[in-house]
């Protein structure tokens, strides 16, 4: 009953975007005076009847192995194109059978596999087809390239009971240090700096419940998930501006030069899944300068409860990371991308907590998945090319529809597309299109958490009527402006306040399940559709003009603090100005009590507690 709720209130809303998208075809404003501009409705009749074919739908395009050959590579894109399909992402990954006289792996970065590389972009080109390059195989970014000191960073804490006043150093691996050593009595914590001989020592016997921790910049050790054949390795560290460099050296530039002249439209970067991932070997210097105090005399807040100052120093500790992640990852790859004549698109969110904002940072930002009831990933994306002025905005649709693959229907493809829709999506990237060898037995290949919308999918027939249905969608859809009544504060600090050592989860989860299940059903329910906002687009953007939050093209008439418990007393003060001059600041389930931090100021919890 709960799913046939949720349609049924997705058709409504579905209902109402149309209706309003007749009524502005329709009334169409003239300069000079409340008319219909004839001119303006026949291009938009005209675009409605032959969108452009930047409007079509786009697959993800798996390479298995990868083991192609430019004839049939050529053979898929033609498929593509006579099925009204625009383009594709290409993401080589995991190998499904051995070589044999017609089908030779070529690994990954090999001269073979660049020429395949080449030859399609060129094809490509021909045909009229967008081509899209994942910058890796698999996911997140990494391989053979990055060594085990520029791999994926962690805090390993390492707790033992002490047997007397001498206490051993833990095992030490390579890529891994020691940063500090605490001794735990009761619930205090003093930091040992006598360390000789392979052993620290306490300055006196231990009690029986006393413990010693070890803080050790370490290293995750995972591997980058579904590599080809040659791209195996350690996932890269994201916090550490050396390892994305060396890998867009080693890797970015050998993919992108292999289309010479004629770059990708744009390179991609999945979703963050760089799991336990809280830590880098300089983390303590970017801490002090970020900050402005020293995070290692409170590092057992990071693993214990130290008393009041505990959730403030998380808060700064994550923080952190998002700030680290944004100068030493993000802006650097958007930054190369614009080198090599491209755009970078991409999934941000995820681990490094990467926060609504940072795709102020994303030329085109991505989301994925229908939930549209919640805090998800493509209204995230949605909100932020609405917030950033980011006309196009796409999502990775039909990820596990109906799985295993071949069961979705034409009709299932629709309603899930129609959900992204409702969400402010405008660019379908379907999951997906598996490349198949010569020879091999039907059905053929496919990825494991997908669809399969190539030829061997039973209604293949009927795929260029269902392509043009989306591509008419996301024409109409990129026409106008957002006009979201209502503006969902995102609970950010609060979430950064939850983080621990060994519980580092998605930030944008953390958000959704602090804003809980209802508010955003109560929002559309009323009639309204939305944008999350966060500390930093209020920050940089936010003004407040006619009664309205105006961010960006936006202005909103109504904000809501859905349980907010921390906010920094600028975002507060700026939304107490709104709601002066005549907009409504709502808050749920609570009113905000404090400023995130552990060095907030005096005034600053004042103005919070005034506000």
């Amino acid at each position: 009953m709960k799913l046939e709720s949720s349609q049924s209130a997705a058709g409504r809303h579905l209902q109402r975007a149309v209706a309003v998208a007749i009524v502005i075809a329709s009334l169409l404003i003239s300069p000079t005076g409340i008319r219909p501009v004839a001119a303006q409705i026949d291009s938009l009749r005209d675009g409605f009847l032959n969108p452009p074919d930047d409007s079509r739908i786009m697959m993800r395009w798996w390479w298995f192995g990868p083991a192609v050959t430019t004839q049939r590579l050529e053979r898929e894109m033609r498929l593509m194109k006579e099925a009204g399909i625009g383009g594709f992402e290409i993401q080589p990954v995991y190998p499904l059978a051995l070589d044999d006289e017609k089908n030779r792996t070529l690994p990954y970065l090999s001269d073979r596999f660049l020429d395949a590389l080449k030859f399609t972009g060129l094809k490509a080109r021909e045909l009229g087809l967008r081509v899209d390059l994942t910058v890796g195989s698999g996911w997140p970014y990494g391989g053979p390239t990055v060594p085990i000191d520029r791999a994926a960073g962690r805090l390993r804490v390492d707790k033992t009971k002490p047997a007397g006043r001498r206490v051993p150093l833990p095992d030490i691996s390579e890529g891994e240090s020691l940063i500090a050593a605490f001794h735990r009595q009761g619930d205090g914590f003093t930091e040992l700096k006598e360390i000789r001989d392979g052993a620290v020592r306490l300055p006196a016997e231990p009690g029986s419940g006393d413990e010693v921790f070890f803080f050790i910049s370490s290293r995750t050790g995972m591997m980058v998930k579904r590599p080809a054949v040659g791209a195996e390795g350690f996932v890269l560290d994201h916090y550490d501006r050396r390892a994305i460099d060396g890998y867009l050296r080693d890797v970015g530039d050998k993919l992108v030069g292999a289309f010479g002249s004629n770059p990708p439209f744009a390179v991609f970067c999945d979703s963050l899944e760089v799991f336990n991932s809280d830590w880098t070997g300089d983390y303590l210097e970017q801490f002090r300068r970020r900050r402005g105090y020293d995070l290692k005399p409170y590092l057992p807040a990071l693993a214990a409860d130290i008393g009041p100052e505990t959730e403030a120093i998380r808060h700064d500790w994550t923080l952190t990371l998002t700030e680290v992640f944004n100068d030493n990852f993000l802006a650097p790859l958007r930054d190369w991308a614009k080198s090599k004549g491209t755009r970078l698109r991409m999934q941000g969110y995820g681990i490094p907590p990467m926060t609504l904002s940072g795709n102020s940072r994303v030329d085109l930002p991505e989301g994925e998945g229908f939930h549209w009831t919640v805090v998800r990933a493509s209204r995230w994306a949605s909100s932020a090319s609405h917030l950033y002025g980011r006309p196009v905005t796409s999502s990775e649709t039909w990820t596990w529809l109906h799985s295993p693959s071949f069961r979705a229907t034409p009709l299932d493809l629709k309603a899930e597309a129609d959900l992204h829709f409702l969400q402010g999506i405008n660019q379908l990237i379907g999951h997906g299109w598996p490349y198949n060898p010569e020879g091999v037995e039907y059905p053929g290949w496919r990825f494991y958490a997908a669809g399969v919308f190539n030829e061997k999918n039973p209604w293949w027939n009927v795929m260029p009527d269902l392509a043009r249905y989306l591509q008419r969608s996301s024409f109409m859809l990129r026409q106008g402006r957002p006009a979201n009544d209502i503006a969902l504060y995102l609970p950010t600090s609060d979430a950064y306040a939850s983080y621990s050592n060994g519980n580092v989860g998605y930030l944008i989860d953390r958000i959704r399940d602090r804003v809980g299940p209802d508010c955003i059903p109560e929002i559309l329910e009323a009639g309204f559709n939305l944008d999350f906002i966060d500390d930093e687009a209020i920050a940089e953007l936010g003004r407040v003009e006619d009664g309205r939050l105006a961010m960006g093209e936006n202005r909103y008439r109504a904000v809501i603090l859905p349980n907010v418990r921390l906010i920094p007393a600028a975002t507060l003060k700026k939304l107490e100005l709104f709601a002066d001059r005549g907009g409504v600041v709502i808050a749920t389930r609570r009113v905000p009590e404090l400023p995130p931090g552990l060095k907030a100021s005096a005034e600053d919890r004042a103005a919070v507690e005034r506000i």
